[in-house]
């Protein structure tokens, strides 16, 4: 089964398009019917492929005729042309959705996507790709009579049988943990296991070790071609015959084609929403056409920035976070994301307060390894056409949040909210290119300065800070007043400063912050 608005916008990718109003949410197919004209009327199921029918208002006709609740066809140009409004209005009329192909994609095509979702592509708990990895160990533990787990190439448990009465500490702890322990990988490194994992496709039994809490058991590689994509294990405490063996064999053959269905359906679904967030960000899209097709509401927005990298990898920290930013079904998510290079880009419905965009990237980087580093920053809100202007200020407020010491006091910048730091830090970057000022009082005060041991830079900024008053720049420097009066005596000695011009020390303080790096 699969939901209806995700196939909706799986095809839209397919040269298909939605006409009328958009389906119920929620809306779930488990079944598809093909047109027969031989046969009209024997059809049933919950989307009509109205192969061979050049009538969009005819279809939808046969849609309700075959109890479905949406229907596929692809209808000359000439006719679509003239009753284009009138079908619209009939599925509306009719609860049907209207999906109309376009006349340069092959039915085989289409076809081939529709029957692969809603035949195979049926929902996890997360949202994606087929739920039947747990029915299926099930079904593998009463083949080989034994409690059995999936899991994938890096011993994190996918899916486990109901039967695990005789489940040993170790099988029992990486139920809880949803992960085999770190103590037994290590014991599975140095036994050879892992390697044999990854080279072998044919079953091994490892002996009981009760120090390690491990009962006896026999594992074999879940593969597709040359591909590890995980391992089967199930508890026994001598090795398997013949028969069990090839019907764990067997088993581990069918989650394979299992686990590449999800893999291909979850891959499907994130190029899909990707292309298209890209397009709205780079304002290439009109954007009430890209908020239908990701299911985004007219409200503001804001584009949250993000990046996560480690010392020794260089996309593996962005993968994973985009990975996670995508995790679950689309319509069921607050956001849509995509990835340019090395930063992953959400838009999140969120207005005047960021706290709900903080509050996401919170929740998305929870978990991440310890070694890997956070950098993010959240553009201002904005309406739907304005996005590519809010992906600006993310990037801008990300730069920000990098320049930043690492540490627990180091929130993420809402451009809204540090505008200003945002600003400085600019150009504080581009004096760092060489295009601060090589010339001007701020440069002779620096230059006097590193020759004799003076203090004239700090003390004009924080004579400017403290808006002339000698007061607050002695206590900022913790000298005496005096001190700051003499200072600033001698320094206009040595630099034409002009403090009675407002514009001069504006430019003055702008000045300063550029030779702040």
């Amino acid at each position: 089964m699969v939901l209806l608005d995700r196939l909706v916008t799986i095809l839209g990718t397919y040269g298909t398009r939605l006409v009328g109003s958009r389906p119920t949410p929620g809306t779930v197919l488990r079944g598809v019917a093909l047109h027969d004209s031989g046969s009209p009327g024997r059809e049933e199921g919950d989307i009509l492929l109205a192969v061979g029918v050049d009538d969009s208002s005819l279809a939808v006709e046969l849609a309700e005729r075959a109890g479905a609740v949406a229907v596929l066809v692809r209808p000359s140009e000439s006719i679509e042309d003239h009753r284009k409004a009138e079908a619209a209005a009939n599925a509306r009329e009719r609860g049907v959705a209207l999906l109309v192909v376009d006349s340069s994609v092959s039915w085989g095509q289409v076809a081939g996507v529709v029957y692969g979702l809603v035949l195979e592509g049926g929902e996890t708990e997360a949202g994606r790709g087929p739920a039947d990895l747990p029915a299926l160990a099930d079904t593998i533990s009463e083949r080989v009579d034994g409690p059995v787990t999936i899991e994938d190439p890096r011993y994190r448990l996918l899916a486990y049988s109901q039967r695990q009465t005789d489940a040993d500490r170790a099988r029992l702890d990486t139920i809880l943990g949803r992960r085999v322990p770190d103590e037994l990988q290590r014991h599975m490194e140095r036994t050879g296991v892992t390697a044999h994992l990854a080279s072998s496709s044919e079953p091994l039994h490892l002996p009981p070790e009760p120090d390690l809490g491990l009962g006896g058991r026999t594992t074999v590689a879940v593969r597709v071609g040359r591909e590890f994509l995980g391992s089967l294990w199930v508890v026994c405490d001598r090795p398997l015959g013949e028969e069990r063996s090839t019907l764990l064999a067997e088993g581990a053959r069918t989650v394979a084609l299992h686990m590449l269905r999800t893999r291909v359906s979850a891959d499907l679904e994130r190029q899909v929403e990707s292309d298209l967030v890209s397009r709205l960000l780079e304002g290439a899209m009109d954007p009430t056409e890209a908020a239908g097709r990701l299911g985004l509401a007219a409200t503001a927005h804001r584009v949250v920035a993000l990046q996560a990298h480690t010392p020794d990898e260089r996309h593996s920290a962005t993968l994973m976070t985009f990975e996670r930013a995508t995790t679950g079904f689309g319509w069921s998510r607050p956001g849509r994301s995509t990835v340019f290079g090395s930063t992953v880009y959400t838009v999140l419905p969120c207005g005047p307060d960021p706290a709900a965009a903080r509050e996401w990237l919170t929740a998305t980087t929870r978990g991440l390894p310890a070694h890997v580093t956070v950098n993010a920053g959240i553009g201002g809100p904005a309406d739907l056409a304005r996005l590519p202007s809010s992906r600006r200020e993310a990037d801008e407020s990300l730069a920000l949040h990098a320049s930043r010491a690492i540490g627990a006091d180091r929130p993420v910048p809402a451009y809204d909210e540090s505008w200003d730091e945002v600003l400085v830090h600019r150009l504080r970057m581009a004096s760092l290119s060489g295009r601060r000022p090589a010339d001007g009082p701020v440069a002779d005060l620096v230059a006097h300065d590193t020759e004799h041991g003076t203090r004239y830079t700090e003390t004009l900024r924080a004579w400017l800070g403290a808006m002339g008053d000698p007061n607050e720049a002695a206590r900022e420097l913790g000298v005496h007043p005096n001190t700051i009066r003499h200072r600033m005596r001698r320094m206009a000695g040595v630099a034409s400063l002009a403090l009675d011009s407002p514009r001069a020390r504006l430019a003055l303080a702008i000045t300063l912050e550029a030779y702040t790096v």
